[in-house]
């Protein structure tokens, strides 16, 4: 590894390190969307309990997030395998 200032830099021009970006970022977000859709649709039923809301952030929030997440990483590997150079070969031998 480099030096500190060195790895500063990566990360400072990459952009990595704050900010969660890909597939993990789609999967927290439609995570948390199913939490509070789930839990406005308990609310305005009438059934808002503890148990319920457990419930709901795991089976809301925890599915629909895998599930985005799931779908986000397949198209990531979709397209990292559609540019990768071996690709690119059999394009031009095409």
């Amino acid at each position: 590894m480099g030096t500190k200032n060195e790895e500063y830099e990566y990360t400072k021009k990459t952009g990595t390190g704050s900010r969660l970006r890909g597939p993990v970022a789609v999967g927290l977000f439609f995570g948390l969307l199913g939490t509070v859709l789930s839990l406005v649709g308990l609310g305005r039923a009438g059934n808002l309990t503890v148990y319920n809301a457990a419930l709901a952030v795991l089976l809301g929030g925890g599915v629909w997030g895998l599930i985005a997440w799931a779908i986000a990483t397949a198209a990531v590997e979709v397209e990292e395998e559609e540019d990768s150079p071996q690709r690119r070969e059999e394009r031009k031998e095409e």
